[in-house]
Parts: structure tokens; C-alpha cells; sequence
């Protein structure tokens, strides 16, 4: 049954802070663990044990200068330093930023200087990467005065991290200054922009989301939950809240790897789990590879990219509901499924709207459409965000009456369950993520061979949709996907970004008005006609 009044019983307590929240979970459930899987085997850690780090490490960076209002970025995948930083922010009133660890020196550098980050925490290497270099890599970063790396030897330019935890911690915990409406998050997502958006969130908006889907999960929320999401996603950060605002118990990975995932899944019992088709498909191959039933598993919620129906009756007949969840960066649920929603609604919907949000359609001028009719799915609610950090981009991204424009297309049907049918957003959603189509193709206009270019999503089995390009060569010139990913590489994107299909076309189909038509392209991909 919905929250009577989710305006009243999903806001935070009059006078509640966020650093008080993690502290009353703590009092409550001190043994709740967070486990964390590495190359290096599984790293546990308590909320008791974590919220000592995070008083720690608070008093160290309140010595660097670090107070209200700062921008602390973390470069760090799933890991007991990250959710240290979570509550080292907290204590000092300050601003989390979680930016994704395989992002690329081009990448960092934008997020650190349009979010004015004050310190960055790294760790010395991840994945090959040398995190000191990647940021000199970045060149000037005014605001940035301090780059702290994990462990206790630091190099040339960078702070150890286990130095700044000796200070002794301040007996008492200072009061949050600026209030539940001030900005406590920030997170970064690809859009129909050539650069990431930087989408800014309270503790009123984080709170309603964390308490709203803990009341939603009723049971469930109480086994352990296993997760991929990775650090620097929304969805990775939930579930960091999850740990140190309700205490419950997880399974997190620092890198993705699917017999990694079944084995933990297994050996934990997980009876609830959380992530991509990409992430699910991949976990359920495992499964059966290695022998594992799986029998604790007995939900798992998916979002972030389209959901195929196959996939959902391939995890009935294992007795696990699949359900389907949708939001975004901006709003992160406005609608959430259920394990007890009849197949039928799990197999082709999103889900019904959560307490504290609304969600209409509406047409090309704003305005609502009947039920059932597709349109513009438009949002707003409790967990909304505040906006983006360029206020120009939130011209185009409300209605008036402060209506969230998502760029998807759909409708509501006669039971109030949303229908997703098309995508109004030139975005490609690559096992969950988000790319923005425009930035491929400003780095490809760039390069010297490539006369025109359009980057479109296509369909692909195990990550949902990948990066492909429609190039329009120079004469005398030529390109293929090795010379691809050496341009990207050079240019310090990520590794996900790289077009992982290319098609050379004589010409670009286009209107009248010389607007490319990717409807065109998309059709050429999923049907194999002819541009």
C-alpha cells in the first residue's frame, strides 16, 4: 500500500542530520558488514568500523582546510575508503563527489574543474592506471589542493591516506551548518551533452530515496543483498547509503567479474540482488557453469537499461522474480516493480510510481497526455534532484511546476504500471551506463580521416547496446576499430566509450533541413536494410 503521506514520513526528521542518520544506524546495527570483492580476495568491514574510519579520516582533512560546502571527489572503486569518505563529508558538512574509476584523464579533469573539487582520493594504481600520472595528465586544476591516495606510502605531489587518519578525532560531532537542503552529493552522467552533467542532491532528496525503497523492500531489505553497481553510478553510491543509513548487510564488487559474482552469491546466500541485464545474464551463465543453484536467491530488481523479456522468464523458471525498476541520475526511482507483480507486468513494464513521486506523459509542447497515450515520461518527487551544476542546462531539463524531462518515451497503463517504448535522448546505454552519442562524434569529427560522423546505439545480446559509428570517409583516407580505440586512447577517454562497430557509408541519410536521421541508422542495425 503507498505511504499515506510520503511528504511527511520520507523527509528527514526535523532536525536530523546526515552524519546523525549514519550514527543512529550505527547505534542500531553496529555488526551490519560490507563485504568487498577484490582481485585480492574479499574485504570485509563493519558500519561501527566504518564510521570510526570516516571520524578519522574527517579529522585529518579538517587539518588540510577541508570545512562546509567542499567538494572532497573520490576516484575509488567499492571499497571501505570510499564509504569512509562518505561519512568523513558528512561530518564536515561537505560535498561527495564519486566519479567512475575507469574514467580517463579527459574525463577527470572536466568533473574536477566544473565541480571545483578541493581534494581528490585515489587510489596509487587501479587497474594498470597510475592515478598520479592520470592526474597530471589532467593539467591545471585551480580549485584542486590535495590528491590523497589509499594506504600509507605516497608519492611525489599526493598525500598518504593512512597519514591523514592518525589525527585524533574530535570527541564531539559538529553540527551540520547548511542544513538538509543544501548540497551533500554530486554525481556525474552522460547525456545528449558532449560533457558529463553534474547532477546535485541533498540529504532531503537522498534520504527520501534510501527510506522509500527500504519501506518498498519490506523483508527483503533485511537478507543480504549482492551488487555490481559500480562506484561513481547513482546506483553504486545507493548502495553505499544503504549500508550506513539502514545498516544492511552487502556484497559489493570493486570490478565486475560474473563467476566472481555467482561464487559470492552463493557462498553468502544472497537472497536479493541488484543490477544491469548485462550484470544478471552474465551472473546467471556463471551460475550454471560452476553448479550453483542459487536457491537463496529469490528476487532481483534491474534498471538502467532495457530489460529483455527472455530474460525475465529465463529467471522465473529459476524461481527468481525478476522486476524492473526506472529513474535516473536526476531522479533516481520514480518507479520500482515488485517480486509479488504478476509476470506479465515483469516481462513489459517498469514497474508502478513510488510514494512521494509523480510521473506523467506528456507531447512536443508540454502538454499531459491521456492515459495510455505515449509522450515524454516527465517526473518529480521527494528524491528529485536539486539540479545540474550548469544552470543553463536546467533550462531545458524542466517543465514548469519543476516537471524532470527524462527523454524517454512511454505511457501509463490502465493499472498505473509504466511502459517504456522509445527514446527520445540521443544517449546509448552500454551495459547500464550512459554515453553521450555527441561526444563520440566530436572526437571522431576530429579525426583526420572522418569527414562525417553519427554514433547510434546497437542492439547487442550480453551488454544491451554498444557504441556504433556510421563514418563518412575523406577521400584517399581509411579507418577501422584498432585506429578507433589508438584515437580515443590518445585523447584519455575511457575504454567504454571506444565505437565497438563501425559502418563506412557513402552518405548520412538526412531531412530536409540537413538533420541527420538516426531513426534511419538505428532501423539500418536493427533490421539490416539498407541506409
Amino acid at each position: 500500500m503507498a505511504d499515506p503521506n510520503p511528504a511527511t514520513t520520507l523527509n528527514p526528521p526535523p532536525g536530523s542530520s546526515l552524519i546523525e542518520t549514519y550514527l543512529a544506524a550505527g547505534r542500531l546495527r553496529p555488526a551490519a558488514t560490507m563485504m568487498v570483492w577484490t582481485d585480492t580476495g574479499l574485504h570485509q568491514t563493519t558500519l561501527s568500523e566504518t564510521l570510526a574510519q570516516g571520524a578519522a579520516l574527517a579529522a585529518g582533512l579538517r587539518t588540510l582546510g577541508v570545512g562546509p560546502g567542499d567538494v572532497i571527489a573520490t576516484q575509488l572503486p567499492q571499497s571501505l575508503e570510499l564509504a569512509a569518505t562518505y561519512v568523513a563529508a558528512a561530518y564536515l558538512d561537505a560535498v561527495v563527489l564519486s566519479i567512475v574509476p575507469a574514467f580517463g584523464a579527459a574525463e577527470l579533469a572536466y568533473i574536477l574543474r566544473e565541480s571545483a573539487a578541493r581534494v581528490l582520493i585515489t587510489r596509487p594504481a587501479y587497474r594498470g592506471v597510475d592515478s598520479r600520472q592520470r592526474v597530471l595528465d589532467c593539467g591545471d586544476l585551480p580549485a584542486l589542493a590535495h590528491h590523497i591516495v589509499t594506504g600509507t606510502a605516497a608519492s611525489s605531489g599526493t598525500l598518504a591516506y593512512a597519514d591523514l587518519l592518525a589525527t585524533r578525532p574530535a570527541a564531539r560531532v559538529p553540527a551540520a551548518t547548511r542544513g538538509p537542503e543544501a548540497v551533500s552529493f554530486l554525481c556525474y552522467t552522460s547525456g545528449t551533452t558532449s560533457a558529463p552533467k553534474g547532477a546535485m542532491h541533498n540529504f532531503r532528496s537522498m534520504y527520501a530515496e534510501i527510506i522509500g525503497i527500504e519501506r518498498l523492500m519490506g523483508k527483503t531489505a533485511e537478507g543480504v543483498t549482492m551488487s555490481p553497481w559500480p562506484a561513481g553510478h547513482v546506483a553504486g553510491a545507493l548502495m553505499v547509503l544503504r549500508f550506513l543509513m539502514c545498516g544492511r548487510t552487502l556484497v559489493l564488487m570493486d570490478h565486475w567479474d560474473a563467476k566472481a559474482a555467482a561464487d559470492l552469491m552463493e557462498k553468502h546466500s544472497a537472497s536479493f540482488g541488484s543490477g544491469t541485464p548485462f550484470h544478471l545474464s552474465g551472473l546467471l551463465d556463471a551460475a550454471d557453469a560452476a553448479g550453483h543453484a542459487l536457491a537463496n536467491l529469490t528476487s532481483f530488481q534491474s534498471g538502467a537499461a532495457p530489460v529483455p523479456p527472455s530474460l525475465v522468464a529465463r529467471c522465473n523458471d529459476r524461481g527468481i522474480a525478476l522486476f524492473r525498476s526506472y529513474g535516473s541520475t536526476e531522479h533516481i526511482t520514480s518507479t520500482y516493480g515488485a517480486a509479488s507483480d504478476p509476470l506479465e507486468k515483469r516481462l513489459h513494464t517498469e514497474g508502478r510510481v513510488v510514494p512521494g513521486a509523480e510521473v506523467r506523459v506528456c507531447d512536443d509542447d508540454g502538454n499531459f497526455l491521456p492515459q495510455g497515450v505515449d509522450g515524454e515520461i516527465v517526473s518529480r518527487g521527494l528524491d528529485l534532484f536539486l539540479g545540474y551544476t550548469r544552470e543553463e542546462l536546467n533550462r531545458e531539463a524542466f517543465l514548469p511546476g519543476g516537471w524532470y524531462r527524462s527523454g524517454d518515451i512511454g505511457h501509463l497503463d490502465a493499472e498505473g504500471y509504466l511502459v517504456i517504448t522509445d527514446r527520445k535522448k540521443d544517449i546509448i546505454i552500454r551495459a547500464g551506463e550512459n554515453i553521450s552519442s555527441r561526444e563520440i562524434e566530436d572526437h571522431l569529427h576530429a579525426h583526420p580521416a572522418v569527414a562525417e560522423v553519427a554514433a547510434v546505439a546497437a542492439p547487442d545480446e550480453r551488454l544491451g547496446e554498444i557504441v556504433c559509428v556510421f563514418v563518412v570517409l575523406r577521400p584517399g583516407t581509411g579507418i577501422d576499430i584498432p585506429e578507433i580505440e589508438r584515437w580515443f586512447r590518445e585523447r584519455g577517454l575511457s575504454r567504454r566509450k571506444v565505437p565497438e562497430r563501425l559502418e563506412i557509408v557513402a552518405a548520412l541519410p538526412r531531412n530536409t533541413t540537413g538533420k541527420v536521421l538516426k531513426q534511419e541508422l538505428r532501423k539500418v542495425l536493427r533490421e539490416g536494410v539498407q541506409c
